[in-house]
């Protein structure tokens, strides 16, 4: 059966709001056993909750009342209280606080992931020094620590991994914490699934830093009788195990800066789509507020569409939603000899297609509030044009002089401006320093801040120094290296190939179809594996079982992700016959602008930029 990580990680939510006791599927709203109870969850639960459960289903289950945690709140008694929430130092303090308020009866505590042995301590003193211990009626670790936003997407909601993983500052410390929290998401994502994957990755940098650490982490785990994967029996071929691969950012760098002219990568990277709900002008100047999600049929089959195409779509459901009503009406009208008993059958199938007829309509104007808000922003900022220009400079391997000027004095905002001036270097292989010094010279006459371009030159003549090397001298390019970018070397200079990437196809996705397949490649040779059932997993282990062929692979990509990734990795699954499965995570997703941002970070962190820097300063 196919992993649908949505449903799983709903059916442990619901699961917990029936305070940890198996649902009982003939239990309606109106059954005699129901509890009520009071939801508490901190902002990063509440992201959790957003996607999967709406208020009436919360009401369904028994919930009453849902405040965060950090709220004010007034005691309720004799209704048990569910804290859904991260084991946070001050999140255990608020617990005990609220306990020695003697806020509600019993406290029911659920923690997004397992709760550390020093904050657990912390509660258990806290309550018995005021005397409420007795208000903890269950702690329950639940392996939530992540937000899915669609069946086979999810993120685990970290933010700026990218920048804190290549901050030339971060010690040895900072990058292992920020490896152990992207461990920790993972092991709640399997978990939750109840797989045991085989693990593949690059070599080096972040990626083979989490693969090995979650290797071994499932390794301890699984020595223990019960453990979270139990039902999943230990000789599964690898037909019936998925394959987890792991890659960092900067496998593939262009793919998080472009413009991108598909529907659903457009409404995130312009209209600024986050946990499946985005705010658009409606027709009569007040905001409308919108759902994206699997529930909504036209998202789901017209997501990975073009924009033109989308709004032929809609023209086209809107006309055939015209021709089904005045069939209805005709239908249902009167004329000539009346034929009442025709005419009541006709009535009653028309009452009956009301509600479907309704909820067509609704679908329609969302999605043409939606496309009309999305035609103003590329009317004004010209994204069709960029969005060309840049899918043609990857195929072409560069772009005309006088285009490249054009684009940089003609329309757009300034993160569209920079973000096409850095697809401009990356998809050039040698480009001439006068093109740079032109482009560097057009980008600050529009007051751009070049940090994050420079940044990215500092990055490519990096990999074009390593390429290019002979062995001896690669070394000392290295070590010159590590000791101007600190940790992220290995990072960097893991994508010398695809930052150069000229096919239409997302290197990402050829890799991931190599591991699939599981078949002699050269591109994915030198790869590691790792078996966390394996008595002893090693690194780069032949054994047959862990080379495929996979049915059902998870893609995790550190650093921030992107609908137009995922996007290609669903067309990807159901391109192969029979079909695949394929989920996509990532620690973040992000839009052009944002995963530029922190680029630009790290150009001020090595002292980059020009002198439109003073007037933006970088985010902290």
């Amino acid at each position: 059966m196919a992993l649908n990580l949505r449903q799983k990680q709903t059916d442990c939510i619901l699961r917990m709001l029936n305070l940890n006791q198996p649902l009982n599927p003939g239990a309606g709203a109106g059954n005699d056993e129901e509890v009520y109870k009071i939801l508490i969850y901190d902002r990063f639960c509440q992201d959790i909750l957003s996607p999967l459960i709406h208020v009436k289903d919360l009401r369904k289950h028994g919930v009453t009342l849902y405040f965060l945690i950090d709220k004010d709140r007034k005691p309720v008694l004799d209704v048990p209280a569910l804290y859904f929430v991260q084991p946070t130092p001050h999140n255990i303090r608020r617990i005990v606080l609220d306990a020695s308020n003697s806020l509600y009866d019993s406290f029911h505590l659920n923690f997004s992931s397992s709760i550390p042995r020093p904050l657990l301590e912390d509660l258990a003193s806290g309550t018995l020094n005021s005397d409420s211990i007795h208000r903890i009626s269950k702690v329950h670790d639940q392996y939530l620590e992540f937000v899915t936003l669609e069946d086979n997407l999810f993120s685990l909601a970290h933010k700026t991994c990218y920048l804190q993983l290549n901050d030339p500052s971060a010690g040895d410390k900072d990058i292992e914490d920020i490896v152990d929290r992207i461990v920790a998401g993972l092991f709640s994502v399997l978990a939750t699934l109840s797989v045991v994957p085989v693990i593949r990755c690059p070599r080096g940098g972040p990626a083979e830093m989490v693969a090995s650490r979650l290797d071994q982490r499932l390794q301890d785990h699984l020595l223990a009788k019960n453990n979270l994967f139990t039902e999943g029996g230990n000789f599964a071929s690898s037909f019936q195990r998925p394959v987890l691969c792991i890659f960092d950012r900067n496998f593939e760098l262009s793919v998080a800066i472009q413009h991108d002219f598909r529907y659903r990568p457009l409404v995130h990277d312009v209209l600024g789509l986050r946990l499946n709900k985005l705010n658009v002008q409606g027709e009569k100047g007040g905001m409308k507020s919108y759902e994206l999600d699997g529930s909504d049929p036209f998202w789901v089959a017209n997501g990975a569409l073009e924009f033109p195409d989308v709004a032929v779509e809609i023209e086209t459901q809107l006309n055939k939603y015209k021709k089904d009503v005045e069939e209805v009406n005709r239908k249902t009208g009167g004329g000539g000899d009346v034929d009442f008993d025709g005419n009541t059958k006709h009535l009653m199938n028309a009452v009956n297609s009301l509600p479907e007829l309704t909820e067509r309509k609704n679908v329609i104007d969302k999605h043409t509030n939606i496309a009309t808000a999305l035609l103003g922003e590329i009317k004004e900022r010209s994204l069709d044009s960029y969005a060309k220009k840049e899918s043609d400079m990857m195929v072409r391997g560069g772009i005309d002089r006088n285009e490249l000027v054009g684009v940089l004095k003609g329309k757009g905002s300034k993160s569209d401006k920079l973000r096409f001036a850095i697809m401009c270097l990356i998809s050039t292989e040698n480009i001439p320093q006068s093109e740079i010094e032109m482009v560097e010279s057009a980008l600050r006459e529009s007051e751009v801040d070049t940090s994050a371009f420079q940044y990215v030159k500092r990055i490519k003549s990096l990999n074009v120094s390593l390429s290019s090397a002979s062995a001896a001298s690669r070394s000392n390019i290295v070590d010159w290296a590590e000791r101007l970018y600190g940790q992220s070397i290995s990072a960097v200079t893991a994508g010398v190939k695809n930052l150069l990437s000229s096919d239409h196809q997302l290197a990402l996705t050829r890799t991931v179809e190599a591991l699939m397949e599981g078949k002699p490649n050269p591109e994915v040779e030198s790869y590691l594996a790792f078996d966390p059932r394996a008595p002893k997993s090693s690194s780069g282990a032949s054994s047959s079982h862990l080379k495929g062929p996979f049915k059902e692979a998870i893609v995790f990509m550190i650093g921030g992700g992107n609908y137009v990734e995922y996007g290609s990795l669903l067309e990807l699954a159901h391109r192969q016959q029979p079909v695949r499965h394929v989920i996509y995570g990532t620690t973040e997703i992000l839009t052009g602008g944002e995963f530029v941002e922190q680029l630009a970070s790290l150009g001020h962190k090595m002292g980059l930029g020009s002198s439109a820097a003073a007037a933006a300063p970088p985010a902290h």
